[in-house]
């Protein structure tokens, strides 16, 4: 039986990977190739057709003992993806990047770990922009945004998740090829609807894991230091957030009011309230309101 046999005779009768000819499965091999070298972050890339959840497997593996720092576990479809506060995320099989990747911060402090989704969200925004020529704003925290028809979308989030006492796994989802009939919700967007040059899954991939490899290895050789690495100020000259009049919707059904003015030294954002305090808020749901 061919490749192509073996993946459209598949057990439940359904649809196989190549019946969707505009979403060609990605190749692992030659990710592997392009990316596993010596002295590199990346030391294993495994593509899976289909899972429940990429983090929730890769932070078992790591549980296990059975992945080292740099394992990124793709999948091509996810049954049940997960946001923050346990939020679900769809979308159709091959439309999207959905992965995660496991590091291991060693001479980080702990402290300094909230950083990670930041990261991730100027090294998402900034493979994107070379890749595939669109701009992504980011949302503190996690949430990456395009512009479609003149409105802000959301196309990717990040979810970082503690695996064991030295490593964190980090997944992104991101949607590249979804059309506007099968969006999730109609706030949502994708890169295909925010006008990419490509929507090849391959070198988007392969981009997206270089910038991050970049950008990780810049934070750690500084010890985590976000101004000394050059995060601090790269995250809020892409943040869609600074500047604009939000809404933070806190543990405990409370909220909080005021204009995002900075983001701080521990990756919290600032909220200048109406009566003169400024605020830092360290987790929550921000909603944005208007410009300041």
């Amino acid at each position: 039986m061919t490749p192509r046999d073996a993946s459209d005779a598949n057990e439940s009768g359904g649809p196989g990977r190549w019946s969707d000819l505009d979403r060609p499965p990605l190749n692992a091999t030659a990710l592997r190739r392009a990316l596993v070298r010596e002295g590199g972050l990346w030391t294993r890339i495994e593509v899976v057709p289909r899972t429940g959840s990429t983090n929730t497997d890769l932070v078992a593996l790591a549980a296990s003992g059975d992945a080292a720092e740099g394992t990124v576990l793709v999948a091509e479809e996810q049954s049940a993806a997960r946001g923050r506060l346990d939020r679900v995320w769809t979308a159709p099989p091959r439309s999207g990047l959905f992965f995660s990747v496991l590091l291991e911060p060693a001479g980080v402090p702990v402290a300094r770990w909230g950083w990670l989704p930041l990261l991730t969200g100027v090294a998402v925004a900034t493979g994107l922009a070379r890749a595939a020529g669109v701009d992504t704003a980011l949302k503190w925290p996690n949430d990456l945004l395009v512009t479609v028809a003149g409105e802000e979308r959301k196309a990717g989030g990040i979810l970082a998740e503690r695996a064991g006492e030295h490593g964190i796994v980090i997944g992104i989802g991101i949607n590249v090829s979804v059309r506007a009939e099968e969006l999730a919700v109609p706030t949502a967007g994708s890169l295909a609807l925010a006008g990419a040059r490509t929507t090849d899954r391959d070198p988007l991939l392969r981009a997206l894991l270089r910038s991050l490899e970049d950008w990780y290895g810049r934070w750690v050789a500084a010890g985590g230091d976000p101004v000394a690495s050059g995060l601090q100020e790269t995250y809020a000259a892409g943040s869609a957030t600074l500047g604009r009049q939000v809404r933070a919707e806190l543990p405990g059904d409370r909220f909080l009011t005021g204009e995002a003015v900075a983001i701080d030294g521990d990756g919290r954002l600032v909220l200048a309230t109406a009566d003169g305090v400024q605020q830092p808020v360290g987790a929550g749901d921000i909603v944005h309101l208007r410009l300041a």
